[in-house]
């Protein structure tokens, strides 16, 4: 049935649609199956998105065509696909009973719900969206930041610059009493460390035994360097009661220190409601969002659900603190370097997608997370592209596979990051710094590739 009478409106302008502020907008890339129209294809797609069915039905009143989503654009992309843009009204999104505000889960379920397997569709993949500042306001947004950070490690808290972290390696495997080891031997030269994201309560290292040795480690740490730090504990679990009772008994563990406490929550698989708990139940923890998993429906590959760019503005919109946004190219994980779009999406207060311009009207920033790869050699040209060094970076084997151990490790990334603060090359700042020197012979292909010469000018 063709449904384009009723939920296409190629007439609807966007920029009065913005002005107005009573929709969402969603850009996707489709494809209509051979021998369907591309605009009919659109209209039944926004139909199944909204209020609509395969066949008329007689319970359809003037109401419920007020709030149909409408296919307002559609064009035909260089590569063959196509250009469908969706105005969704604002009522159609579900509120919280409790107090009004929106869910993210209501989002998802319109704009990547059973649209994605409709059958005159080939496939629709979400490039960006839009939200009013009605709908905006609704959203939780995030309590703590980069800054919060900051202020507890010390820092300036304006551009205070790079917080150096790592990930515990190996990622699985290690026993309590060696994974508290391995923190406190990179505390004595880094920030923050995080559990990696299948990190729990396996039996060879039970939570119980675990934190309570990572708490002490972190105290050992910070009487010996007479700094502070920060630890990034993994809350994940299918039942909330679960992540309320580990986050519950890492912050009593902690003690005196629980405000060095984050809590990361793997966000796709999780899912929304995994957050939203973490976000509203430890509001003074930082929320660490980990998008293990998100390549499933963001890898260029993948031609449904919707890219990295849409799954860093959700983060932000359900309070994510900070965010992984990947390498830009300089580490082992996709990406290239226009990918600090998507950095610059979470951490300003207005930035361009690639089809909307969002301003997000003083909610708080999340913080771009910056792991996959990296390693000291290859940190200055990422903060080159990035324009800045206002992130995390989490480091594994970038600091555990330094020749000197996790402390030079530790110590190599902030020399690297002080080398690109100042404007001097890392190849000169190495000549009178060991431990960055020693990344340079650590790691010594990416050396080749981003410092041709590099042994010549350190005589190695």
């Amino acid at each position: 049935m063709d449904q384009s009478s009723r939920y296409a409106n190629l007439g609807l302008q966007e920029q009065q649609l913005i002005a107005a502020g009573r929709h969402v907008l969603c850009a996707y890339h489709f494809k209509p199956r051979a021998g369907h129209d591309p605009v009919a294809a659109a209209a039944h797609f926004a139909a199944e998105s909204s209020t609509g069915t395969n066949v008329e039905v007689c319970t359809t009143d003037d109401f419920t065509r007020s709030v149909d989503a409408l296919v307002y654009h559609v064009s035909q992309l260089p590569d063959g696909d196509h250009l469908m843009k969706i105005a969704y009204p604002n009522e159609l999104f579900d509120r919280n009973i409790t107090d009004g505000r929106a869910m993210l889960v209501s989002f998802l379920t319109l704009t990547i719900g059973n649209n994605q397997g409709m059958s005159d569709v080939e496939y629709a993949k979400m490039h960006d969206f839009w939200v009013p500042p009605a709908l905006l306001r609704l959203f939780d947004g995030p309590a703590l930041n980069i800054v919060d950070l900051w202020r507890i490690l010390g820092k300036p808290l304006v551009d205070g610059g790079l917080v150096v972290g790592t990930i515990i390696k190996p990622k699985l495997g290690l026993r309590p009493q060696p994974f508290a080891d391995a923190c406190h031997q990179f505390w004595l030269g880094g920030d923050f460390i995080k559990n990696d994201e299948p990190q729990g309560n396996q039996v060879f290292a039970p939570l119980r035994q675990t934190i309570p040795l990572v708490a002490e480690a972190m105290r050992r740490a910070q009487d010996s360097t007479g700094q502070p730090k920060i630890f990034s504990a993994n809350i994940t679990a299918d039942d909330p009661f679960e992540m309320i009772a580990r986050g519950e008994l890492i912050l009593e563990t902690f003690g005196e220190n629980a405000s060095h406490v984050a809590f990361l929550v793997d966000g796709y698989v999780g899912g929304p409601g995994a957050v939203a708990l973490a976000r509203r139940y430890f509001p003074n923890q930082f929320l660490h969002y980990h998008r293990a998993g998100h390549g499933a429906v963001t890898s260029p590959q993948s031609k449904r659900g919707y890219n990295s760019l849409v799954l860093c503005k959700m983060s932000r919109l359900q309070g994510a603190s900070g965010m992984h946004t990947g390498t830009m190219g300089f580490g082992k994980m996709e990406g290239c370097e226009a990918d600090r779009a998507v950095a610059y999406m979470i951490e300003r207060d207005a930035a361009d997608g690639p089809y909307f311009h969002q301003e997000w009207q003083s909610m708080k920033a999340t913080t771009p997370i910056v792991s996959g790869g990296m390693n000291a050699v290859r940190l200055p040209g990422f903060f080159t592209n990035l324009g800045h060094a206002n992130v995390i970076n989490t480091c594994g084997g970038g600091t555990f596979g330094h020749l000197d151990g996790p402390v030079a490790g530790a110590t190599s990334l902030r020399q690297a990051y002080e080398a690109w603060k100042q404007g001097v090359n890392a190849v000169e700042y190495a000549k009178s710094h060991r431990e960055l020197a020693r990344a340079f012979e650590s790691f010594p292909a990416d050396a080749d590739r981003f410092y041709p010469g590099w042994r010549q000018q350190l005589c190695r």
